[in-house]
């Protein structure tokens, strides 16, 4: 979006006879919107143009948060849908945490992918400051309730409701797994949409909208089973 506002402005300036600011350099300026709270800059076509490529092509740091955030979410949600295939009562909630597993288990590996072409460890560090030296501690699905960089991490389960799930059986599990999965799937979503706003990576987004789609559905399949 911040790239077709570039090209649009850089429409208008064209169209006017001179008498915009000059950009550096000479030739028609650009007036290139900043961020919130940040001062506009007066650009030439040629750096508008590769301002607009940069930006399209690198990530930003909303974008290194929601991946690795999201893999630590999501090796929590398998963590849940271990439990289910041995606890869980209904055939109905077996075959969800299946849906559940098969759908995440390559999320988390195209979010590892990401990673490692973009600077970071492949693991759920980005290797960018304080997020690089995490390693893999969360693939023990423990009920963290915030991501690396210590910000709330919505729907995530705390340790004590695992304890709680574990020790769960038959339709009392179900009940409880459908209930935290659903504040879970809603913690997913709403990152999902934190990220589509902020970030600026094409596949980050796209990842981000699937994962809105995909578990918005669930949410709505999940409070019919309750």
């Amino acid at each position: 979006m911040a790239l077709m506002a570039l090209m649009a402005l850089m429409a208008l300036t064209g169209c006017e006879d001179g008498s915009g600011e000059a950009a550096p350099g000479g030739g028609p300026s650009v007036i290139a919107p900043g961020r919130p709270g940040e001062a506009a800059e007066t650009l030439s076509a040629e750096e508008a143009r590769k301002a607009g490529e940069e930006r399209a092509d690198k990530p930003n740091a909303a974008d290194f948060s929601y991946v690795t955030r999201m893999i630590e979410h999501h090796r929590q949600a398998l963590v849940m849908t271990d439990l289910a295939e041995e606890h869980a009562d209904s055939g109905k909630v077996r075959r969800l945490a299946d849906r559940i597993s098969s759908a995440q288990r390559p999320e988390i590996a195209a979010m590892r992918a990401w990673l490692k072409r973009n600077g970071g460890d492949g693991e759920g560090g980005d290797g960018h400051g304080e997020h690089g030296d995490h390693g893999d501690h969360g693939d023990h699905g423990g009920g963290h309730d915030s991501g690396h960089d210590g910000a709330p991490m919505p729907g995530m389960a705390t340790e004590e409701q695992l304890d709680e799930l574990r020790a769960a059986r038959g339709e009392e599990f179900d009940r409880l797994f459908l209930k935290l999965m659903i504040a879970h799937h809603q913690g997913a979503v709403a990152m999902a949409k934190d990220v589509t706003a902020d970030g600026e990576d094409t596949q980050v987004q796209e990842m981000a909208g699937d994962v809105a789609v995909q578990q918005t559905a669930e949410i709505g399949r999940m409070r019919a089973m309750l």
